[in-house]
């Protein structure tokens, strides 16, 4: 009989009742500075990544080997027989790949390592959507012969306040590092089928950013129900200001709202305005 275990790591940035509700797996990436590290959304919170910014901006690290060949053996020995993970998109971090490795020294466990091609809840969508079907009593091959289709109904916009800490982490992707300090200009980012950061749009002033990003919602869910999380690093305003314009949108079947997490507020700085948008049915 099949026991199916579901892991993600902490760049899902899913939050603690949904961790315990669908006892999900969460390995945990690094926030590194000069003379100490933290551990993702444990040991450090966003708002202290923010504080700290001025003072110095940190580096992000996969999750520990160790660490990972620890979970897997754990789950070997409470008996799981599968295993579906989860992560950030490989064009992002190298978490896909390193948990990838790790896996291959537990052959015991049947396994699916799956590239989100996303972030945030973009990823944590997928993490949820999975979950949802273990629960209804899915078996491993019918949920993970779903998640190519499912990760085509997940999009992700996002603008923030500067480019300098996407620039810094090296996650600039294809969008233009110099767009946000000519005349105001800011690129709404999205990301590709490849899984890198792109320019979806470059808009010019603060508040027709806004408008766009709503209008952006509006165009992708005119077709037919969705779900839409939106998401803010240090935007707690802004985020809640798009929630109620969205409100009044007939075809949001269900509307959240979420943070992202300290190793993300690393590259992405304060300021960030998202949202991902779930196309309905998800899965089957």
């Amino acid at each position: 009989m099949e026991k199916i275990a579901l892991v993600t790591d902490s760049t899902s940035d899913l939050n603690n009742d949904i961790i315990e509700k669908y006892n999900i797996h969460v390995l945990r990436l690094k926030v590194i500075y000069k003379d100490r590290e933290y551990i993702d959304g444990v040991t450090i919170t966003s708002e202290e990544v923010f504080s700290n910014l001025a003072h110095e901006i940190p580096t992000t690290s996969t999750p520990v080997v160790g660490d990972a060949n620890a979970l897997f053996t754990q789950l070997e020995e409470q008996g799981y027989t599968h295993v579906i993970s989860v992560h950030i998109s490989s064009g992002l971090s190298g978490t896909l790949n390193m948990i990838d490795l790790a896996m291959k020294s537990h052959p015991k466990l049947t396994a699916c390592v799956f590239d989100s091609k996303a972030l945030s809840l973009g990823c944590g969508a997928l993490v949820i959507g999975c979950a949802e079907m273990i629960a209804k009593g899915k078996s491993y091959d019918e949920i993970t012969k779903q998640l190519p289709a499912m990760r085509e109904k997940i999009s992700v916009f996002f603008v923030v306040d500067t480019l300098k800490y996407l620039i810094k982490g090296g996650r600039i992707g294809k969008v233009a590092g110099a767009l946000g300090s000519i005349m105001d200009v800011k690129p709404i980012i999205s990301i590709g089928k490849d899984g890198i950061y792109y320019t979806y749009e470059k808009i010019r002033g603060k508040k027709q950013v806004f408008k766009r990003m709503l209008s952006i919602a509006k165009e992708k869910i005119e077709d037919g129900k969705a779900q839409v999380w939106v998401m803010h690093g240090n935007a707690a305003q802004e985020a809640k200001q798009l929630m109620e314009k969205l409100k009044t949108i007939p075809n949001i079947s269900d509307l959240k709202l979420g943070s992202v997490g300290p190793v993300l507020g690393v590259h992405t700085g304060p300021g960030l305005l998202a949202f991902a948008v779930i196309q309905q049915p998800f899965y089957k």
